[in-house]
C-alpha cells in the first residue's frame, strides 16, 4: 500500500480537527482568502467525500481540483481542506489557477472587451443597421460601460443585434485555451504525478512587470490541489477528483465585491462575463466527482 493510501485508511472516522494559524493559501500573489464559518462547514461536508475519492486513485501522487463560478469560495475551500489533508500527514500544495492566463489581468479584460465590441460592430455593419448616428450613440455607450446592458437594448433594436454577435465572440474566447494556459498546467500535473521533486510554477501579479516562477518541492505532496474557475474545463488534464462548488453567478457577486479583486463587479459586461463561465461550468457536470451546492447539500459524492 502507498504512504497517501495508508495515511487516507488513517481517516477512517474522521472528525474536523481546529483549523492551525499557517493554513495554506493558494500561490496566486496578493489573492486575499477570508476564511468564515460557512467555508469550514463546506470543507467538512467535502472532505470525507474527497477521502473516499482519493482512496480510489490507483498512484500515490493524486490531484483534486476545486472549481465553481468566480468568488464562490475556491481558494477558502481549497485551503481548509488542504488544511486537513496536511493534519492527517499528507502533504498538500494548493495550486491557484489564476496564475495561467496568458494575459495578466488588465490586459485579458481589455481583450474580452476588445472581443466583445469588435464583434458587435462588425454585426451592425453587416446587418445593414450601422451608420452614423447609431456610431455616436454607441460611443456613449461605450463611455458609460452600458453596451452590455440588456435594459440599454429595451429601446434600441439595433444593440440587440450588437449584443447577441458581441456575446457570441465573447463565448468562443472565454475559459478556452486562446485565454487560458491548460497546456502548461497539464505540463505541471504530469509532471507532479510523475514524481518529479522541484517544479517551476508560475506566478502572475497584476502588472506586466509581476511574473516570474517559483521552485516548488513536491518531494513530500500526496495531493496537488487546483484551486480555479476552470479547474473543471476538458482541456484539463490527469484530474483525479474534480470537485464542483455550484452557484448561480448571482449567488457569487457579493463575494466577489468582498475579496475585492476587481472593480465594476455589477457591471452588465461583468454579469455576461459570470453567465458564460457558468455555461463552462456545467459543461463539467457530468464529469465531476463531489459537487457541492451554495447551500452545502452534498448533491454528488455521498457515501454508498
Amino acid at each position: 500500500m502507498s504512504d497517501l493510501h495508508r495515511l487516507l485508511d488513517g481517516l477512517t472516522g474522521w472528525t474536523p480537527p481546529g483549523l492551525p494559524a499557517d493554513i495554506p493559501h493558494g500561490d496566486m500573489p496578493g489573492d486575499k482568502v477570508r476564511i468564515g464559518e460557512e467555508h469550514v462547514r463546506k470543507a467538512n461536508v467535502i472532505f470525507p467525500a474527497l477521502v473516499r475519492e482519493l482512496k480510489k486513485t490507483k498512484n500515490d501522487k493524486a490531484v483534486a481540483s476545486v472549481f465553481g463560478g468566480s468568488g464562490v469560495g475556491k481558494s477558502e475551500i481549497a485551503s481548509v481542506l488542504a488544511a486537513y489533508l496536511r493534519a492527517a500527514g499528507i502533504g498538500c500544495y494548493v495550486m491557484s489557477g489564476d496564475n495561467y492566463p496568458h494575459r495578466i489581468p488588465m490586459y485579458n479584460d481589455a481583450e474580452r472587451v476588445r472581443i466583445f465590441r469588435t464583434g458587435g460592430l462588425r454585426a451592425l455593419v453587416d446587418s445593414g443597421e450601422y451608420g452614423d448616428g447609431i456610431q455616436k450613440e454607441l460611443s456613449a455607450l461605450w463611455e458609460s460601460g452600458a453596451d452590455a446592458d440588456p435594459a440599454a437594448a429595451a429601446e434600441r433594436p439595433w444593440l440587440k443585434t450588437y449584443q447577441s454577435a458581441g456575446r457570441a465572440g465573447l463565448a468562443g474566447y472565454l475559459g478556452t485555451p486562446t485565454e487560458q494556459d491548460y497546456g502548461e498546467v497539464n505540463r505541471i500535473i504530469e509532471a507532479f504525478r510523475s514524481g518529479e521533486r522541484t517544479v517551476f510554477l508560475k506566478r502572475m501579479g497584476r502588472t506586466e512587470d509581476e511574473r516570474w516562477y517559483g521552485a516548488v518541492d513536491f518531494s513530500d505532496v500526496g495531493v496537488l490541489l487546483l484551486e480555479w474557475t476552470h479547474g473543471g474545463n476538458e482541456a484539463l488534464r490527469g484530474i483525479d477528483v474534480p470537485i464542483l462548488l455550484y452557484s448561480t453567478p448571482d449567488e457569487t457577486r457579493e463575494h466577489r465585491r468582498l475579496r475585492a479583486r476587481d472593480g465594476n463587479t455589477d457591471s452588465p459586461f461583468t454579469s455576461m462575463v459570470l453567465e458564460i463561465e457558468q455555461r463552462e461550468i456545467e459543461r463539467a457536470i457530468p464529469n465531476v466527482k463531489i459537487m457541492l451546492s451554495k447551500s452545502g447539500e452534498l448533491l454528488k459524492g455521498a457515501a454508498e
